[in-house]
């Protein structure tokens, strides 16, 4: 296909995504928002066709982020599920067009059950949004289709709504990152929100050591025999000091020349070194080593000012996280 054609596919759905931004209005979607908040008990999403598959996937998002929520496409419920439906449960119908019949066949049966029901929709004064309680508009200026029919800018804008929906609940409820672990043990996920520096931290006698008053000549076989391209500075009682590295060698070769060698540690290492606690996630350990504008591979770890380990940054790559 002509690279021409795509551009113009891809400007298209720009343009008709920014539509929905510009138009959607932000104090409806705050009252269905709080809507949600309010709900005691299950937020059940239901729709059909494509509709019915964004339902899934906002209703996982929300499972996820701490909101208790379910979908159901509307059949299982006019044939049996409706007993999952209770007085403190609310109800999302999702459609496009707000005429989907089997949604407006399930209204009556689920506010009998005592059940709040909120509606998505994308086309004003639908049969769907006079009868829900509370309705969103997500204005669809039309579909990415050439015929406009295929479901593409209104299932997106759908989805996008969700993703918003999960995430303003989830900052509401003070939702944590430890509750967020909880729920993702596997996977990269499960290693960024579990994975701490002192599972990875490498300790003992295989830290590379010194202190201040020592001769850069005299250390060299600790510096260069650990092989970790660095040597922590301490005091005696492990205090930490700083740390000199192989930067910091080079620099002192260029500043001291051949006497580099006779010079004491404290004169050469870096005092203002970047440090982290054992119990901080080995995530934030990799980003604060990235985000620096010189390089850094490692990470002393320090409590209560005693250096008791160090991470290195490709200790933390290896786990795939």
């Amino acid at each position: 296909m002509d690279p021409l054609e795509i551009k113009k596919l891809l400007d298209d759905q720009q343009n008709y995504l920014n539509h929905f931004y510009r138009e959607v209005d932000p104090v409806q979607a705050a009252h269905f928002v709080q809507a949600c908040l309010a709900c005691s008990g299950l937020i059940i999403l239901s729709g059909v066709g494509k509709s019915g598959i964004i339902a899934q996937k906002i209703a996982m998002t929300l499972i996820s982020t701490g909101t208790r929520a379910l979908a159901l496409p509307p059949t299982n419920f006019l044939h049996g599920d409706l007993g999952i439906v209770s007085e403190h449960d609310l109800l999302i119908l999702i459609s496009k067009s707000g005429e989907t019949e089997e949604l407006l066949h399930l209204i009556p049966a689920v506010k009998a059950r005592g059940a709040k029901v909120l509606a998505m929709v994308s086309r004003a004064n639908s049969r769907l949004e006079k009868r829900a309680d509370l309705t969103l508009h997500l204005p669809v200026i039309r579909e990415l289709c050439p015929f406009d029919l295929a479901p593409t800018i209104s299932t997106t804008v759908q989805l996008n709504f969700g993703d918003v929906l999960a995430v303003a609940l989830m900052q509401a409820k003070g939702f944590t990152l430890d509750q967020y672990a909880l729920s993702h043990p596997a996977g990269s996920i499960g290693k960024k929100t579990q994975l701490r520096v002192e599972d990875l931290m490498i300790q003992g006698e295989l830290l590379p050591l010194c202190q201040s008053e020592s001769i850069l000549g005299d250390i060299l076989t600790e510096f260069s025999g650990k092989n970790l391209g660095c040597i922590l500075v301490t005091n005696p009682d492990l205090t930490f000091l700083g740390i000199f590295t192989e930067g910091d060698l080079r620099r002192a070769l260029q500043r001291y020349g051949k006497s580099v060698l006779e010079q004491k540690i404290e004169h050469l290492m870096t005092r203002s070194a970047l440090t982290v606690q054992r119990n901080s996630l080995a995530w934030d350990a990799m980003k604060l080593m990235q985000q620096e504008s010189r390089r850094i591979s490692a990470l002393p770890v320090v409590e209560n000012e005693k250096l008791i380990g160090m991470i290195r940054l490709t200790d933390i790559i290896q786990t795939g996280i």
